[in-house]
């Protein structure tokens, strides 16, 4: 036992040089060779507390409902049972203050997340069974997390299409308050840039997985840099280093080190860093099955594991070991009952050394190890910004950043928009050749009609699916932007709905003129107008239905499923297939739905009504008015002026669907149940 004690103090001695040496690792490891402060929380210090919490998750509410009615299961029913209750935090005690970073380990399901939710006070599908959260000495609130909580998730959340200075741009323009002038935003952009060491790609696209972009670390530091604009006290990281390389995970650590050298609390969730992350952290806290083993200086956690008979193997990284030792091994019945009593064990000598102690923290007779030097830049940005106590942009400047960073970031998307124009232009090419060459023998009642109606069914479905597609890969963005209260839903609503107007505009033009003059439909301009008014309108109205679906229902599928069901009943009730006058009571009803029957209608009309037609049956030509022609199959019951205004009713009703569905449903994705 003493070789082991001698062999430990050796390793802790190795350890203190280490630390010792940080200039020279950093320039060996680092890109980051300024340490200077850029952007500083000016404000008061502020405190983290958690006090006796005890979590109870629930782990059914964890499983989305559509997958539970797939399962032959009625969510509302398994949300009682209380089988599926699982204690996720257990008798947890710490508190953190202004310039300490503590970072959570431990293994899967050690209760990381549940930890985070609750801070952050979004433990959906949990409850609180005991203990408080206090943030600067007052129990939490939602009002006080909004105001000096920030929440960086695990998935970055960003339009790709947008570069960097524009994204945070746009997110101070929205997030800082009234009092703030244009020179201000501007500059607390270029503080964060610069805090965060964003320089060299400020004026590059985000980007994603299909978009070439900003690399992995730096766009993850956007993600950052959005949180951080707002200047909060406390910043909250969940898992900000997945997905990363170890050199950019570095890097990443320590610009959060920096950041909480800068007067912020930052606490971070990690699985097992590698040993040079691990020496960044301040504080760490250790759990498992959501209790905690070890609480207390990064620094000192070797030298408490070894006090307690745990020593750390020479050239092994403390957090790899320790984790490795409290973790459940679930592999059979016996380890795991073996693994649960050491970790029990583990966290009852815990809670019995720090009993006491106000802050629950193990402190080491050592002496504290030097921290690094963090030099304040000459353009340290000392304002405060009253949090959420100041008056934030109203609704109509959220309206107008959200419709520019929408049109910035749509009409930046070039591919997608030469697909839609090519799109559009092709299908129009393949009508028009198709009935193109009928000048001087006009096309018979029967094929005239079937080109009306194919105008007006045949393009709006890839609009269908277009916006639905779109809307689902913003879906996360809106859901986490909503929740953190950049912007209402009411400016978002009317933003959407007006910002994709210019390419609904261009979209209907390339798709309806071409068609118009190579099928040789009546050459009168006042008809002109309003044929392609109703064609407007009934694409926009497709467009209202994708929408209103992609708010409703969680997922790409689930939103496709509804509108193919909706658009095939419109379709087969629109009076083409089968004479109106031949439906059944239930689909006559879906029929007065149908925007593709109204709009059928207007075109049959504009095209026949007032203008005489003429019919040859066998040797016999006789001309018939076009009216009787459109009243036979029962498309004359309603004057044009009252089909417009159907269509746009029809298209309201889509967008009131629409507006209440992001007003009162979550739009969660399926990487946020």
């Amino acid at each position: 036992m003493a070789e082991k004690t001698t062999e430990e103090t050796w390793l802790w001695n190795g350890a203190i040089r280490q630390d010792a040496s940080q200039g020279l690792q950093d320039s060996l490891f680092s890109s980051e060779s300024d340490n200077s402060l850029y952007f500083t929380y000016s404000g008061q210090s502020n405190t983290l507390e958690v006090r006796d919490l005890t979590y109870q998750v629930d782990i059914a509410s964890q499983v989305p409902w559509f997958e539970q009615l797939a399962q032959f299961k009625i969510p509302w029913r398994s949300h009682s049972n209380q089988d599926s209750c699982d204690l996720g935090i257990q008798n947890l005690s710490f508190k953190v203050r202004s310039g300490q970073m503590l970072a959570i380990i431990g293994s899967s399901g050690c209760g990381r997340d549940s930890l985070l939710d609750v801070i952050t006070g979004r433990d959906h599908g949990g409850k609180m069974k005991s203990g408080q959260i206090w943030i600067n000495g007052q129990p939490s609130t939602p009002q006080l997390i909004r105001k000096s909580v920030a929440h960086v998730r695990q998935h970055d959340q960003l339009l790709p299409n947008l570069t960097v200075r524009e994204t945070l741009a746009f997110v101070a323009q929205m997030r800082l308050p009234r009092s703030f002038s244009q020179a201000q935003r501007d500059k607390r952009v270029e503080d964060v840039i610069a805090e965060l060491r964003l320089r060299q790609c400020a004026n590059t696209r985000v980007g994603n997985t299909y978009v070439r972009g900003v690399s992995g670390g730096e766009r993850r530091r956007v993600s950052i840099g959005v949180q951080l604009l707002w200047n909060p006290g406390i910043l909250i990281l969940d898992e900000p280093t997945s997905g990363l390389d170890s050199f950019t995970a570095h890097n990443l650590v320590r610009t959060l080190s920096r950041l909480a050298k800068g007067n912020r609390l930052v606490l971070i969730s990690l699985h097992q860093p590698r040993s040079d992350i691990f020496r960044l952290f301040d504080l760490v806290l250790l759990m498992t099955s959501g209790t905690p083993i070890y609480l207390g200086a990064a620094h000192h956690m070797v030298q408490y594991f070894t006090e307690i008979g745990y020593p750390c193997p020479r050239y092994s990284n403390p957090a790899d070991f320790y984790v490795d030792l409290t973790s459940i091994d679930r592999r059979s019945k016996e380890q795991e009952e073996a693994t649960m009593e050491k970790a029990r064990s583990l966290a009852a000598l815990f809670l019995e050394k720090v009993q006491g102690f106000d802050d629950f923290l193990w402190k080491a007779e050592t002496k504290e190890l030097p921290t690094g030097t963090y030099a304040v830049s000459q353009t340290l940005s000392q304002d405060v910004d009253g949090g959420a106590a100041a008056k934030l942009p109203g609704m109509i400047q959220q309206f107008t950043t959200l419709i520019r960073r929408q049109i910035s970031n749509d009409f930046r998307d070039l591919p997608t928009l030469f697909i839609h124009g090519a799109e559009a232009c092709l299908m129009s090419l393949i009508i028009g050749f198709l009935y193109y060459g009928h000048d001087v023998k006009p096309l018979s009642f029967v094929d005239t009609s079937a080109l009306l109606f194919m105008i007006g069914a045949l393009i709006p479905f890839n609009v269908i699916l277009d916006v639905i597609s779109k809307c689902h890969s913003e879906r996360s963005m809106l859901y986490h932007e909503l929740e953190d209260g950049l912007y209402t839903a009411g400016p978002y609503f009317f933003a959407k709905v007006l910002g994709e107007l210019p390419e609904h505009c261009a979209y209907v033009i390339i798709y309806g003129m071409p068609i118009y003059w190579l099928t040789n439909l009546r050459p009168v301009a006042e008809l002109f107008f309003l044929h392609f008014l109703l064609l407007w309108l009934v694409v926009f109205c497709c467009r209202t239905m994708a929408l209103a679906a992609s708010a409703m229902l969680p997922t790409f599928h689930m939103s496709s499923f509804f509108c193919n069901a909706f658009y095939n009943s419109f379709y087969l009730t629109a009076g083409f297939m089968i004479n109106l006058d031949n439906l059944w009571i239930v689909p006559s009803w879906i029929s007065k739905l149908s925007f593709l029957r109204w709009c059928f209608s207007g075109l049959m009309q504009i095209q026949f009504n007032g203008y005489p037609y003429t019919v040859q049956i066998g040797n016999i030509t006789f001309t018939v008015p076009g009216d009787e022609l459109v009243a036979v199959m029962d498309l004359n019951s309603h004057p044009l002026y009252a089909i417009y205004l159907i269509v746009i009713g029809i298209s309201c009703g889509f967008l009131f669907l629409y507006y209440l569905s992001l007003k009162f449903i979550k739009q969660k994705s399926i990487q946020d149940w």
